[in-house]
């Protein structure tokens, strides 16, 4: 689906339900904690009211043992003396001693059965704590989506249409890209390509001429094909340099962003014969990681083009300051300015700085009112680790 299809009346209705449905679980998952904290309570009584019998139990249980050993004593003084005491005694101390071992072995039995209830209670409760950690838990989660759908969510609308133009500018990037390589394939092909051709036919001339005229006409021949050599030479580093400056990997930032503003001075002063652009250096003159240097060179290039190609200027300064922290750039044009309010269908460069200093985790503010000239400022902070 594209971006430009989506309704925002659409998101809108979609977010509500969202929020309805999320608040609705919210509820049901506060009401099982609490119904498990009841539990829990509950549980948690009848757990004491269960130890208690136990203790009671075997408390009886050790009564019943000392009283059964005393008749297991007794039965046998009595087994001894057989003859000595009346029947009626002995079937006493028999029955007493049975009925003694009777009572400790259901003794014993109900222990047992309070110690199994005990532990089966004591992991029902182990659970209920669990379930009911679980619920807090999601709850405070639930809360924090609900923070996000209520708050930073209300600006989804913004959030589509800065998504709209991101798209917009993925696909200008595209367009741009398709262009540059045409644009380069015609270079190439009318420049280097052409002369190179040029000198494959006179390299055949040369050959003729020195055996129809001479090694005097054929110097004069070579001469010209060097020049010819030379100029194809010089597009083909052009072109290079068109497309990474080799001084910016060889000698670093300030001498690749000098050569770079040399050279398109003198462009623009081939065109308009009182243009001036002037670079000052005033801070380090120290080598920064690679990345970064890129990205600073391609942002100082967009700003210089764009003051070149929109405002008119007759003077561009541009001033680097190269701190132990962080980068600063100002690129200041006395040109015609333009409303910064203003959102222009074709601002693509602009959006384009913006994406790349994101990326760099730094700030670009630019400050312009119509027939005051554009100040821009760029400032990057310096990671050791890049």
């Amino acid at each position: 689906m594209s971006l430009k299809s989506i309704k925002t009346e659409k998101l809108d209705e979609i977010l509500d339900k969202m929020i309805s449905t999320v608040t609705h679980s919210k509820d049901e998952i506060f009401e099982i904690g609490e119904q498990c904290r009841v539990d829990l309570d509950s549980g948690l009584k009848e757990l004491k009211a269960i130890k208690e019998e136990v203790k009671r139990a075997l408390q009886q249980e050790e009564e019943f043992e000392h009283q059964a050993k005393q008749a297991r004593r007794r039965l046998s003084e009595v087994s001894k003396l057989f003859h000595t005491y009346p029947e009626e005694d002995i079937r006493k101390a028999y029955q007493y001693a049975h009925d003694l071992q009777v009572k400790l072995i259901l003794t014993r039995q109900k222990e047992k059965q309070l110690m199994e209830r005990r532990d089966d209670l004591e992991r029902r409760l182990k659970n209920l704590k669990s379930t009911i950690e679980r619920a807090d838990h999601l709850v405070a989660q639930i809360s924090v989506v609900l923070k996000y759908l209520t708050s930073d969510m209300k600006q989804i609308g913004q959030a589509l249409e800065d998504a709209k133009i991101k798209q917009e500018f993925g696909l200008r990037i595209l367009e741009a890209q398709e262009e540059e390589k045409k644009r380069l394939s015609r270079e190439i092909h009318d420049g280097p390509a052409q002369m190179m051709a040029n000198v494959l036919m006179r390299s055949d001339l040369i050959e003729r001429v020195y055996k129809e005229r001479g090694v005097e006409e054929a110097l004069v021949e070579i001469r010209n094909l060097k020049k010819t050599v030379r100029s194809a030479l010089y597009e083909v580093r052009r072109i290079i340099y068109d497309l990474r400056p080799m001084a910016l990997d060889d000698l670093g930032l300030v001498p690749a962003l000098n050569k770079f503003l040399s050279t398109l001075e003198e462009y623009s002063q081939s065109i308009h014969k009182n243009m001036t652009i002037c670079f000052q250096n005033i801070g380090l003159e120290v080598r920064l990681p690679s990345k970064l240097e890129i990205a600073l060179f391609r942002l100082i290039q967009e700003a210089v083009q764009n003051a070149l190609k929109h405002s008119n200027a007759k003077e561009i300064i541009v001033k680097l300051e190269i701190g132990k922290e962080k980068v600063l750039a100002v690129i200041k044009d006395n040109g015609q300015g333009f409303d910064i309010r203003e959102r222009k269908s074709n601002s693509f460069g602009i959006i384009g700085m913006k994406e790349r200093i994101e990326l760099l985790e730094g700030e670009l503010n630019i400050d312009s009112k119509p027939g005051k000239g554009t100040v821009v400022k760029i400032s990057v902070p310096i990671h050791k680790k890049d």
